[in-house]
């Protein structure tokens, strides 16, 4: 009897013992590890930014005649080159289209006092000594643009427009005194230019450009100085500018947000 007991307790204690064995021994599964997001770039939509970088301008001039309407040549004026440090803002908006191409539209200012100054060559009108400044002030542009993404975050664009620039005339008689200057001559041309611009961020994106602009020439009609001898000239002027620029915007997608897919 006592043997019959014996092995019905171990019999029992065997097939509980089994199963929680059998259960520690089963392997353990977790669940695979979320792969990294893959960021997705998007360029629809507008932004705002500045700029900084160099400015240099080009004037070239020409006496044609008084302002009274007299006919003085044409006389060569001389020409000047001057460089300086420029800044300034832009203001756009962007479309993503076809994969891989953006079209947009911006605005850019940029202010400085990019000064060239230059003897003026003797003339009739112009004894030795004599000496012209200009001073270019603001230039402003309204573009569109086209680009490439050549990475998801790089983009390489073209743009053209129209470009405007106020600038300052003033030719000095030997002494150093005013001879006869024309003010805030406000200036109408043209400009080309391209660039590399990169998403560096969600929304965030750097660029550097180059831009040329031509204003053409103008008839600007010189204002004689108090106290000054002679009379005041009309002088042809030709007016070229270019930019080398870096900047960075701020985009605000409308297009959809910058997404991180799992």
């Amino acid at each position: 009897m006592n043997k019959f007991l014996t092995g019905s307790i171990a019999a029992i204690a065997m097939a509980v013992a089994v199963p929680a064995l059998a259960a520690d021994m089963a392997p353990r599964y977790s669940k695979a590890p979320m792969a990294p997001p893959v960021v997705v770039y998007n360029w629809t939509g507008c932004y705002i930014g500045g700029n900084v970088g160099g400015g240099w301008a080009r004037n070239d001039q020409t006496f044609v005649r008084l302002v009274t309407g007299a006919p003085i040549g044409p006389f060569d004026a001389g020409r000047s080159e001057g460089s300086n440090v420029i800044g300034g803002a832009q203001i756009g908006c962007d479309y993503q289209f076809a994969g891989n191409f953006v079209v947009g539209v911006q605005g850019m200012f940029d202010f400085g006092r990019i000064d060239s100054t230059h003897p003026v060559p003797v003339s009739l009108i112009a004894p030795p000594g004599f000496v012209s400044q200009t001073r270019t002030k603001d230039v402003f542009t309204a573009t569109g643009r086209v680009g490439y993404l050549f990475a998801p975050q790089v983009l390489a664009y073209v743009k053209g427009g129209g470009a405007w620039a106020r600038i300052d005339h003033n030719i000095f008689q030997p002494s150093g005194l005013l001879s006869e200057s024309a003010l805030g001559v406000d200036r109408q041309g043209w400009t080309v230019g391209g660039g590399l611009e990169w998403m560096f961020a969600p929304g965030w994106s750097v660029f550097g450009e180059y831009n040329y602009m031509d204003f053409g020439r103008k008839d600007i009609a010189f204002v004689q100085a108090p106290a000054t001898i002679g009379t005041a000239t009309v002088n042809s002027t030709r007016l070229e500018i270019q930019q080398a620029l870096v900047g960075v915007n701020y985009k605000f997608n409308w297009g959809g947000p910058v997404v991180a897919k799992y």
